[in-house]
């Protein structure tokens, strides 16, 4: 299994300047480059400060310039926020610069308060079909001249310019419905998840959709499945609830967004009451503790081997829930220093004379 990761420049409130924000960010980054990281991760967001993001492309160039092996990706550019020719152009530039390293992730978006002001009218639960559309789009431009004629976007004949380094570009989809998961093993794209608070029967429940729509499609190659989760380690087991009670503060954020009060004040969400809410189970304390990786670097290796005896490829640590820079550091040092060599292939055996 490998391990990658998602960070985002963050903030749950204005008591530390971006400056800080960003240079914790690529600290981490270069962290996750010298402990044996495959791939890191960029999200995009708008006018939100919990996830600084306007173009991810922008912050995968600059960790680029920093770092010299880990691979560069997107989780998720946003189809609908784009026109093809302008992700073709950008995610291709991406890849010049960094060498070929791009990992180039798309999918639907997450919040309706975001489409309300970047593609007014759309429902977020619509929004799939503009990836479907997207994908084709994009693929044909970074192969030559296409013209387009579609349902979200017509274009005469262009092609993107600059074309990418890598011969054919690692293309994932963020997939939590059937829908997503029959399209990805359809067309041959990899999948990343996020079973966000639940428990492992969530992570299950999408390995069954991957072979429900691999039985769907008989023939075509099992994608790559990453699975993301919220990732703190601590020294002690009486630390775990510094990393808890981040969790349930930026969560009571992330709710308050997902579903759209509306409640924001200059990009910061006020948090909501996580008692007050239906599925306020998702959020107690002892849940959290449970399903989320949280804890000393043996609980955590022991409970990443239930991903990997699951069939999961990739592990996504995802570093930001709020807690502290000095906290989230010690977590990817004994991550990388006691978590990763756990993982690593058994040397090949020594074959005798003969």
């Amino acid at each position: 299994m490998k391990f990658h990761l998602a960070i985002n420049m963050e903030r749950i409130d204005d008591s530390i300047g971006m400056e800080a924000v960003a240079r914790h960010t690529l600290e981490m980054v270069q962290m996750a480059d010298q402990g044996g990281f495959e791939t890191v991760w960029a999200a995009e967001h708008h006018a939100m400060e919990m996830t600084i993001a306007p173009n991810p492309f922008q912050l995968l160039t600059w960790w680029g310039d920093h770092t010299d092996r880990v691979r560069l990706g997107t989780a998720v550019a946003v189809a609908a926020y784009w026109t093809p020719i302008r992700l073709a152009g950008e995610a291709a530039m991406t890849d010049l610069l960094t060498g070929g390293r791009l990992e180039f992730g798309i999918g639907s978006g997450a919040y309706q308060r975001e489409f309300d002001r970047m593609r007014p009218g759309l429902k977020q639960s619509d929004a799939w079909r503009y990836v479907h559309e997207m994908l084709p789009a994009v693929k044909a431009l970074w192969a030559g001249d296409h013209a387009h004629e579609g349902e979200f976007w017509s274009f005469p004949k262009a092609t993107s310019v600059p074309k990418p380094v890598q011969r054919e570009i690692p293309i994932w989809v963020a997939a939590r419905a059937p829908i997503t998961f029959d399209y990805a093993v359809q067309h041959g794209y990899d999948i990343m998840s996020w079973p966000l608070t639940r428990p492992m029967g969530e992570v299950d429940l999408y390995l069954r959709r991957l072979a429900d729509a691999l039985a769907a499609h008989p023939g075509k190659k099992r994608p790559r499945i990453a699975m993301m989760r919220h990732t703190a380690l601590v020294d002690r087991p009486d630390q775990i609830d510094v990393p808890v009670a981040a969790a349930r503060r930026q969560l009571s954020q992330f709710e308050n967004l997902f579903k759209n009060l509306d409640d924001v004040v200059n990009g910061f969400a006020r948090q909501v009451p996580l008692e007050a809410l239906e599925n306020r189970a998702e959020y107690d304390p002892k849940t959290l503790s449970e399903n989320l990786m949280f804890g000393t670097p043996d609980r955590i290796v022991e409970r990443l081997r239930g991903y990997e005896e699951r069939g999961v490829d990739a592990f996504i640590y995802y570093a930001s829930l709020g807690l502290g820079h000095a906290e989230q550091k010690r977590s990817m040092e004994l991550f990388c220093k006691e978590v990763i060599p756990a993982f690593a292939p058994a040397p090949a055996p020594v074959e005798a004379d003969a």
